[in-house]
């Protein structure tokens, strides 16, 4: 069924049946810091351009008709844009960092090929970000999940990649999602800051992989506080026994924090197999990775429910 245009503030369809062909377009006419969230509908339809979500487009919500059918696309990549070392953060089809941002149902790619370098898809520093049932293509660095303090909540995603395709610092909660591995590599570079208590937080997800992938490994740590954990989540053959990586600097094994928990599948091996410096939790420690507690330690309980259980209307 088709969505009611009457319940969005915009509507947005490149075949010119809306009030813009462009999301940016939507974006910027957008009120800056507004009182009431701002929903633009995405029209089915394949978007070829950048968009960013700036700081003063706080509220925002931006879902499309289906995941499949409307799609984000861009094909930059390190070496396309020449900004020098820092190349990789300006290579996202879709950047977001106004907060309290919500999306669902929308696919970003970045198109850039098995043979580009870093070329990010998804580049998200907001905090109270919350995307539901998008998928997220790419290749290498596909998701940028950065922002000290900030916190992000991914329910029922995909994401695709081939190293280190979830990265970054963000405090991030991934439930239901699909990693999928397109390449022996890493799934994870997490340079969590060290005065946080949790980084990358994958509960019940899968973790599969393309037929001729088997050796990957569940992160390495890209800063030296690095903070993964993986709870009941089934992971494939292609997870290597070790299960996480060192990036070659074994210094990092007493700062950095990597935990499983209840995982299953053929990838999820025995303790005495994965490497020594990673956790196997008990289920008291367990509990302290519970989705309220990663992402709304803070909230008072007399306020309505958390903002990642808020469905985008």
């Amino acid at each position: 069924m088709a969505p009611d245009t009457a319940d969005y503030d915009y509507v947005v369809d490149a075949s010119g049946g809306g009030d813009y062909e462009r999301i940016q377009a939507a974006v910027d006419d957008a009120k800056s810091f507004p009182r009431e969230r701002v929903s633009i509908l995405v029209r089915a339809g394949v978007y070829e351009e950048k968009v960013r979500i700036h700081s003063w487009n706080t509220k925002i919500d931006l879902v499309g008709e289906s995941a499949a059918e409307t799609v984000i696309t861009g094909d930059d990549h390190f070496d396309s844009v020449g900004r020098g070392p820092n190349s990789t953060f300006f290579t996202y089809t879709l950047q977001v960092r106004g907060n309290d941002c919500r999306m669902r149902d929308l696919t970003v790619e970045n198109s850039a090929g098995l043979d580009a370098d870093q070329a990010v898809a998804v580049h998200v520093e907001a905090d109270r970000a919350a995307f539901e049932g998008c998928r997220f293509l790419g290749n290498q660095d596909t998701l940028y999940a950065g922002g000290e303090g900030v916190r992000q909540y991914f329910s029922d995603c995909y994401v695709e990649g081939t190293t280190d395709f979830v990265f970054g610092g963000a405090t991030a909660v991934f439930e239901g999602c699909e990693l999928r591995s397109k390449a022996d590599s890493y799934v994870t570079a997490a340079s969590t800051p060290e005065h946080e208590p949790f980084g990358f937080v994958f509960r019940d997800c899968r973790l599969t992989a393309e037929p001729e992938v088997s050796d990957v490994f569940l992160g390495r740590p890209w800063r030296d506080h690095a903070h993964v954990a993986v709870l009941r989540s089934h992971l494939g053959a292609h997870v290597a026994p070790a299960g996480w990586h060192d990036w070659s600097r074994p210094e990092v094994h007493d700062t950095v924090t990597v935990a499983e928990f209840e995982n299953e599948g053929p990838g999820a091996a025995d303790a005495d197999e994965r490497v020594s410096w990673a956790t196997e939790l008990t289920p008291d420690a367990a509990e302290r990775y519970a989705t309220e507690n990663v992402l709304d330690r803070d909230r008072d309980p007399a306020t309505p429910g958390p903002w990642y259980r808020n469905p985008v209307e």
